[in-house]
């Protein structure tokens, strides 16, 4: 029979909200992004997070991401152990100029959140054929890609 230890929770708390390996404690949103061809990929994970309680939302070139963690729990609940926390989680990134915000795109499957950042038409690199008077050389030029900074 399990019976509960209030030491080895403080314990477990403490180890937590102390690790700095972790870099954060228990309210990180781990995330990886990356450049797919002509739109960025962010991915973010949010295990146990409901889908109706994650919020995205962009403002100029700000992009905020935040979600929930809520347990269930019920009136005749009896916790045996509690590891699994509540927590609000909250992620944000500057755009930077090249980003076309209106055509962001996210899902969530399976605890990850990925989130589809299209690189503006404006900011692709393009060509620009430069002629000489005899007809003949090209010049190719390209604009800078758009950065994505994490705040």
């Amino acid at each position: 029979m399990a019976t509960h230890d209030p030491f080895r929770d403080l314990d477990r708390l403490a180890s937590t909200l102390l690790d700095v390996r972790r870099g954060g404690g228990p309210r990180r949103m781990p995330m990886d992004l990356y450049r797919d061809g002509d739109h960025y990929v962010l991915a973010a994970d949010l295990p146990g997070v409901d889908p109706g309680s994650v919020d995205i939302d962009v403002d100029g070139q700000l992009l905020t991401i935040r979600a929930e963690r809520t347990l269930a729990s019920g009136d005749d609940v009896k916790w045996i152990t509690r590891e699994r926390e509540t927590a609000s989680f909250v992620r944000q990134l500057n755009l930077g100029q090249g980003i076309d915000t209106e055509r962001i795109s996210a899902s969530y499957r399976n605890g990850v959140l990925s989130v589809t950042i299209p690189v503006s038409e404006k900011a692709k690199p393009r060509r620009i054929e430069v002629t000489t008077d005899d007809g003949e050389g090209v010049i190719e030029a390209h604009e800078s890609a758009p950065q994505l900074i994490e705040q």
